[in-house]
């Protein structure tokens, strides 16, 4: 069984950016997708962005196009979410997912493990 750890939350400025970090455990780490989801207070928890198994293939949501970017390092077993120009609106617990296909998914209902989640608070 994977297990995540996320890293890389904290506080920044609007417009600023910051790199998110998940660490799996376990074995055969390429044949898992990977997804970022994050839970704004109040709000339900929302797709961000995926991406394959081999990390030919991502998917993002519509707000975080051309701002975002999901990438993954098979060799470290780690999947990383760059965000630059990060809004306010932004603010939100970001949760690493693993779902064991490695094939591209946008709904939380489709994978299996959890990471425990990091604050990213954006201030305008």
């Amino acid at each position: 069984q994977v297990q995540l750890v996320e890293s890389g939350g904290g506080l920044v400025q609007a417009g600023g950016s910051l790199r998110l970090s998940c660490a799996a455990s376990g074995r055969s780490y390429s044949g898992y997708g990977m997804g970022w989801f994050r839970q704004a207070p109040g709000k339900e928890r929302e797709f961000v962005a995926a991406i394959s198994g081999s990390g030919t293939r991502t998917s993002y949501t519509d707000s975080v196009k051309g701002r975002f970017t999901i990438s993954r390092d098979n060799a470290k077993s780690t999947v990383y979410l760059q965000m630059n120009s990060l809004r306010p609106e932004d603010t939100a617990v970001y949760y690493c997912a693993a779902r064991r296909s490695p094939t591209v998914a946008t709904m939380g209902t489709a994978y299996d493990v959890w990471g425990q989640g990091t604050q990213v608070t954006v201030s305008s």
